[in-house]
């Protein structure tokens, strides 16, 4: 045996000789994340050997700058314990974490499903589901009950608690999907779930944080978390197989069917979802294997299908999701845009928390970037890394292909000094210790090439001009500060969107309220999923040589 100790955390636990460090700092207690599953590929885990003695595998090195592996860091997953060791284990950059919570509401009557009445010949409340008593409690409990909308996000999770009797909203709380320290992107998710192991591992893990925030709202709020009654999930649809822990991999091959219809409900102790033992989970319909629930509340939360002329509903995150409302007549399609957006496989790239780099600005005075709290720079995240990327396209940093200009035109700039060397590779510093590199834009180039080439397939295929949008929503809990000028410098939006776009928030969450609120939303969003067209482009032959064209800057 061997014995760990962790610092800061002042953490010590015994382990057996050979354990991998990540596991011998998950056992005592301690967070990591691993989007790349414990392949030694993403860099995002990190570890510092201060005493002791440890053996390392061949492909510990990748992630790690030069100067980290002279300093000692090494990552945990490629790391395995030969004895007492002295460890200090890389901030995961989520405390202060920043998840968009709030999106564009949608103001329903008030109708829930679940209801209460009290019979006071018999002194006791039916809980009623619809029409169907579900349960029976003694006395008069029918001034509580209470319901649970949910945003599954492949990187986040959002939940906000409701009062079914007032419809007024009694706390919201978010987190990382722990799932993402397995597997980062939708595909990755569905190639470990199609194993039963990984199956169980990503329900259960993702079922255990939904119920911590259950009950934390329950408590926070001074209610019973047994008066809980319904959950909404809102999710795309691969979330929703492993929420329901439904098989997902025939989503991951062609025809890419889909399992769960949505528009049902399911038990939500079959699920071991911590509510009330006679408590249900509304699953919203569903459209597609890539466009899923999360893109329904998107639309019921826009009222997309009754909008006035040529609207464009952009969902931006790991998955790309595009609803073209023309006249109320909708098409939908989705492409994977990758994890990029979150900072993930980017060099100094982190969640959008205290010390992450959000916002950066290229001018005649040099450069100019702002964190997360005012806090020293420790990373970059997603808007950030669009903003930097976004200006040094416009600013002569890059050419139209996403190489560097670090030795032409950029040279005449006042922040021309920003462009260095680190381990031999060229790199341009933005604040502190962050720095972009060559590869960091090829990631950008393809999140957001995905998204475009779906935005141009989608006005393509139903005859619309750029020039004929009237509306463009973008939505997503991505980002707290996207900035229209980046999205429109990088190429992500055409740039006659330029004066059409407005930020409607976290979407899928807001529809999730509404869907809970007003249980006529249900059969209302049923009939119109019916109708969406959804435009598949896997198989698109056309896919491959638009894509190559939205890479473009």
């Amino acid at each position: 045996m061997a014995t760990v100790h962790f610092i800061p955390h002042d953490v010590a636990i015994p382990v057996a000789v050979g354990t991998r460090l990540i596991d011998a700092a998950r056992a005592a207690g301690i967070r990591v994340e691993t989007p790349c599953d414990g392949a030694g590929t993403c860099g995002k885990c990190k570890a510092k050997i201060n005493d002791g003695e440890a053996a390392t595998q061949a492909n510990d090195y990748k992630g790690l700058t030069r100067a980290e592996r002279e300093d000692g860091w090494v990552l945990a997953c490629q790391t395995l314990v030969h004895g007492d060791l002295e460890v200090e284990i890389a901030a995961t950059a989520n405390e202060g974490l920043q998840i968009l919570s709030e999106g564009h509401a949608l103001n329903v009557e008030l109708a829930p499903w679940i209801r209460k009445v009290f019979d006071p010949p018999q002194n006791v409340t039916r809980v009623l589901a619809g029409d169907d008593a579900i349960a029976l409690e003694p006395g008069d409990t029918s001034d509580q009950f209470y319901g649970l909308a949910v945003d599954i996000g492949t990187t986040t999770l959002v939940t906000t608690l409701l009062d079914l009797r007032t419809g007024q909203e009694l706390g919201v709380t978010s987190s990382l999907n722990p799932q993402a320290r397995h597997a980062q992107d939708v595909l990755s998710r569905i190639k470990l779930g199609s194993k039963p192991e990984g199956l169980r591992k990503l329900h259960g893990e993702l079922i255990e944080e939904l119920s911590r925030q259950a009950a934390y709202l329950a408590t926070k709020a001074g209610i019973a978390v047994v008066n809980i009654y319904e959950a909404i999930f809102s999710g795309n649809t691969t979330m929703l197989h492993l929420a329901m822990r439904t098989d997902p991999a025939s989503l991951g091959k062609f025809p890419y069917e889909v399992k769960l219809q949505g528009g049902t409900h399911v038990l939500a102790k079959e699920i071991e979802l911590g509510i009330s033992e006679h408590g249900i989970v509304y699953l919203p319909p569903i459209m597609s294997a890539y466009v899923g629930p999360d893109i329904t509340s998107g639309i019921l939360a826009a009222s997309l299908g009754e909008q006035p002329g040529t609207v464009l509903l952009v969902d931006i995150g790991t998955n790309g999701e595009i609803v073209l409302s023309v006249d109320g007549r909708l098409t939908a399609t989705s492409t994977a845009a990758g994890p990029a957006f979150e900072g993930m496989n980017i060099a100094c790239g982190m969640r959008a928390s205290s010390g992450a780099v959000e916002l950066v600005a290229l001018g005649e005075h040099g450069i100019r970037a702002e964190t997360i709290g005012a806090a020293e720079p420790v990373g970059i995240c997603g808007s950030g890394l669009l903003d930097v990327v976004g200006e040094l396209a416009a600013n002569g940093g890059l050419d139209k292909n996403g190489r560097f200009l670090n030795n032409g035109a950029s040279h005449d700039k006042a922040w021309r000094a920003q462009w260095e060397t680190v381990d031999g590779k060229p790199a341009f510093r933005i604040a502190g210790p962050v720095y972009l590199t060559q590869k960091d834009v090829r990631q950008v180039q393809l999140a957001k090439g995905a998204i475009r080439t779906g935005i141009d397939m989608l006005l393509k295929a139903s005859g619309i001009a750029a020039t004929e949008v009237d509306r463009v929503l973008i939505a997503g809990s991505f980002g707290f500060h996207l900035r229209t000028k980046s999205l429109i410098h990088l190429g992500l939006l055409p740039g006659e969107f330029s004066d059409r776009v407005e930020f409607v928030g976290n979407t899928s969450k807001s529809g999730a309220q509404a869907f809970l609120l007003n249980r006529h939303t249900r059969e209302k969003m049923r009939r119109v999923v019916e109708q969406v067209k959804v435009l598949e482009l896997a198989n698109d032959p056309a896919f491959e040589k638009a894509f190559i064209r939205s890479l473009q800057f």
